[in-house]
């Protein structure tokens, strides 16, 4: 398998060596073309700016406090959760019971990797936690089995209050406010909202070739070799090969 991923990468890398290339100018022409892109560079940040201070002003909705949780001393309330702090951000990891590692949603794995450092939303008083939508023995497997310590619960059987009125099933990013002991929902968001969670594609926009995906505005003979959102390798979520690599085993069904 490792075998595997590895011809994988470096056939991409061997397309990437045989793209098409950026025009060439002189430095001058560089800087002015580059300075006429921060202009709209600038203007999209201040919009930005402008959408968040405009979420901060949504009204909010009232959330049972007591409603059920498992975590790792068993069952919990989502005012639990908060740890003590105002606010709670609840990753909701999409879960396929029953399946292997390797079948776990890519998509989950990509954004939650990105979640190491939790030290910066703690100084503000915010907690983060995932809330898997299976069961807890099995997906806290999961995390252990990538290394990764941020709190983890189950919300397999409060999902129906949780999300009311959306699609279960589905990744979801959700934002919480603590007044004393009652709970208020006050942002939510889905699908391509989620990647405020990644910094990767964040990162990879400003390269010449991009996320590389055959979805981009790009020019003719940019290399475009992954789906939207394709995120395996060899059929396998990309961080989970580091992990197999050093001889992690992937069993879900029983503690290791």
């Amino acid at each position: 398998m490792a075998m595997e991923s590895n011809r994988v990468r470096l056939a991409a890398a061997q397309a990437i060596q045989n793209a098409a290339l950026p025009t060439v100018v002189d430095c001058g022409e560089f800087e002015a073309q580059l300075n006429r892109l921060r202009l709209r560079e600038k203007e999209h940040t201040h919009e930005g700016d402008a959408i968040a201070a405009e979420r901060r002003r949504l009204p909010m909705v009232e959330v049972n406090p007591t409603t059920a949780l498992i975590g790792s001393s068993g069952p919990v309330t989502l005012l639990d959760a908060f740890e003590g702090r105002q606010q709670l951000i609840a990753y909701y990891f999409m879960w396929h019971k029953g399946q292997p590692a390797q079948a776990q949603c890519q998509g989950c794995t990509w954004v939650t990797a990105h979640m190491g450092e939790l030290s910066y939303f703690h100084a503000r008083d915010v907690t983060f936690a995932v809330f898997a939508q299976g069961p807890y023995e099995e997906s806290v497997r999961y995390r252990d089995f990538m290394g990764w310590d941020m709190p983890w619960y189950s919300a397999l059987g409060s999902l129906e209050t949780l999300l009311a009125g959306r699609r279960i099933g589905r990744m979801h990013l959700v934002c919480y406010l603590r007044n004393g002991s009652r709970v208020f929902e006050t942002y939510w968001t889905t699908s391509r909202g989620v990647e405020v969670m990644d910094n990767s594609y964040h990162v990879l926009d400003l390269t010449v070739y991009g996320r590389q995906e055959k979805h981009e505005d790009s020019p003719s003979g940019w290399p475009q070799a992954y789906a939207p959102g394709e995120l395996t390798i060899d059929g396998r979520p990309l961080s989970q090969w580091s992990r197999i690599e050093a001889g992690r085993g992937d069993d879900l069904t029983a503690e290791e």
